[in-house]
């Protein structure tokens, strides 16, 4: 098998039909009553990103995108489990099922492959470790070939990273360092090993705008010297706008609307996604108070397309559910454009035209 050309040609990781509970509550969702006291986190989530690409995963808190990236990192937390679907990543040397992978083949692929930057940096360093030893650790771990390097190693990835001084900062401590010099750290911990996908969770929460745009600005370049695939979990659509190639937007465990940014932005199909839209503030018009989601859904709650010849029903939890669909039948993923993905009332027609692969665009 040609995996490099496999890898050039498909997704680098592609999320297909994920499905994720937690324990404890009162039943609903996938399974009904039958499915024990679990609550569904995520449904049906899919969607694949590019080596070299940024994809932006948008969405209220709890909209399921930490939890799905947590997912393919295999640590989710203790309750927690994939019920159905699978993720997929595909690196020059090997193709991995990572929901069905063991625990020893997490253990290959995490750092080295598929690597994650959490949202504090401050709770995610060890406070009793200098910065070096931590960094080194996971060069020792993942690249046994530097071996006999680890420290020259260790100094090039804060190099990478734009930290000056790197061998006076490697014998420093976390607390010793600034919000945005800590971000920094994580962001060389986790490309120390050269991964195919970095995975970004909220990496700029609680920097000041300045700092923010160059801790973006160095992913962008860390993505484009490597060919390294990011996937960025936010809540901010103007960094979204500025620094993602594709978009996907989430709301209640499941995939809303995914497309190219700039169609996402400029013309969104969903009504959830042109509510999420109207609620930015404007420079251009004063308001009391910004409004909410629910408040600007309102009768697009019920708002339709045309896909592929049928007209399809846009799913919304809080509206009616069409005729010929119950109010208990899951929502469906189709392609309601050449380049663009909606969720649907799982109708009839909607389960024909229900997508089979993780929507991807080159």
């Amino acid at each position: 098998m040609n995996t490099g050309a496999m890898s050039a040609e498909r997704p680098v990781l592609s999320v297909t039909g994920l499905a994720v509970s937690f324990s404890g509550g009162a039943a609903r969702g996938r399974g009904g009553a039958g499915s024990g006291t679990r609550v569904a986190a995520v449904g049906e989530a899919s969607w694949g990103v590019h080596a070299g690409q940024m994809l932006a995963i948008v969405g209220e808190s709890g909209s399921g995108k930490s939890v799905t990236a947590l997912a393919a990192m295999g640590l989710l937390p203790r309750g927690a489990r994939v019920d159905e679907g699978e993720i997929r990543l595909r690196t020059w040397g090997r193709d991995w099922e990572l929901c069905r992978a063991g625990a020893e083949e997490m253990r290959q692929v995490r750092g080295k492959h598929l690597a994650m930057i959490f949202q504090e940096p401050m709770t995610s360093l060890n406070p009793v470790m200098a910065v070096g030893e931590q960094i080194e650790e996971v060069i020792r771990l993942h690249r046994p070939e530097m071996k006999r390097n680890v420290r020259e190693a260790a100094m090039e990835a804060l190099s990478a990273v734009k930290i000056d001084e790197p061998a006076r900062r490697l014998k420093q401590f976390p607390h010793e360092l600034s919000g945005g010099m800590r971000q920094r750290v994580m962001i060389a911990m986790a490309v120390a090993s050269q991964p195919a996908v970095l995975l970004a969770d909220e990496p700029t929460t609680a920097l000041d705008v300045t700092v923010q745009a160059r801790i973006l600005e160095l992913l962008g370049e860390l993505r484009s010297q490597r060919g390294m695939a990011v996937v960025l979990i936010t809540h901010d659509l103007g960094v979204v706008a500025d620094h993602a190639d594709v978009t996907c937007v989430m709301f209640g465990g499941r995939v809303l609307e995914f497309g190219r940014t700039r169609e996402v932005l400029a013309r969104p199909v969903h009504p959830y996604t042109r509510a999420l839209l109207a609620c930015r503030p404007s420079v251009q018009r004063r308001v009391e108070r910004l409004a909410t989601v629910g408040e600007l859904i309102g009768a697009e709650g019920k708002s339709s397309m045309m896909a592929q010849g049928e007209r399809l029903a846009m799913w919304w939890p809080f509206a009616a559910a069409p005729s010929g669909c119950g109010d208990d039948d899951a929502p469906v993923l189709v392609q309601v454009e050449q380049e663009r993905w909606a969720a649907v009332w799982g109708t009839e027609a909607a389960q024909r035209l229900r997508v089979k692969e993780a929507p991807q665009l080159r």
